[in-house]
């Protein structure tokens, strides 16, 4: 991937000395749906950081003036010309618009340089800012899946099933949605 700025922002491919800034937002996820990433070591983080430096789905999003990740944007491709999007941000680095200017240019580069005719993302039913971010990028709600997934078990070690929210856009609607300004 190359890498793509924004006003105050670079996404670029993963890096193994990312690995103290991955430690630091993913060793407690806060989302339910990033546990099965949680990191318990810095060890784990820097071969969970040298992983993600191998591949493209993962891209790193790090402050243009210090280079520090503050957190990720992932994105799966599903042949021919759709890919599941979504994010994961350090909370310490939450509420300055750093999510939506991270897949704002995510969304722009897959449409206009990966040809993507969608994008779609799944968000727990009571994760507010995602469905806010989601909302603010134009993408629209395409459905409720009751009790869709499982991220954590009960005390007697059953699934506790979660309703979950697909949004997505197509790149049309994205292209009218640029052009409005």
């Amino acid at each position: 991937m190359i890498a793509i700025r924004t006003d105050r922002l670079i996404l670029r491919r993963f890096r193994p000395d990312d690995a103290a800034d991955l430690f630091a937002y993913l060793h407690r996820p806060r989302a339910r749906c990033f546990l099965s990433s949680r990191l318990d070591t810095p060890a784990d983080a820097e071969a969970e950081a040298g992983r993600r430096a191998s591949d493209d789905e993962h891209v790193a999003v790090c402050l243009t003036g210090s280079g520090r990740l503050i957190g990720d944007l992932f994105c799966l491709p599903e042949p021919p010309d759709t890919f599941s999007v979504g994010w994961n941000f350090n909370a310490t680095y939450g509420g300055a618009g750093y999510a939506h200017e991270a897949a704002a240019a995510l969304f722009g580069h897959l449409f206009s340089e990966r040809q993507a005719r969608r994008l779609y993302a799944y968000v727990e039913e009571d994760n507010a800012a995602s469905h806010r971010l989601c909302a603010t990028l134009g993408m629209r709600l395409e459905g409720l899946f009751r009790e869709f997934i499982s991220f954590v078990d009960d005390d007697q070690g059953n699934p506790i099933f979660e309703n979950t929210m697909q949004y997505a856009i197509l790149r049309r609607e994205w292209a009218e949605r640029s052009a409005r300004g």
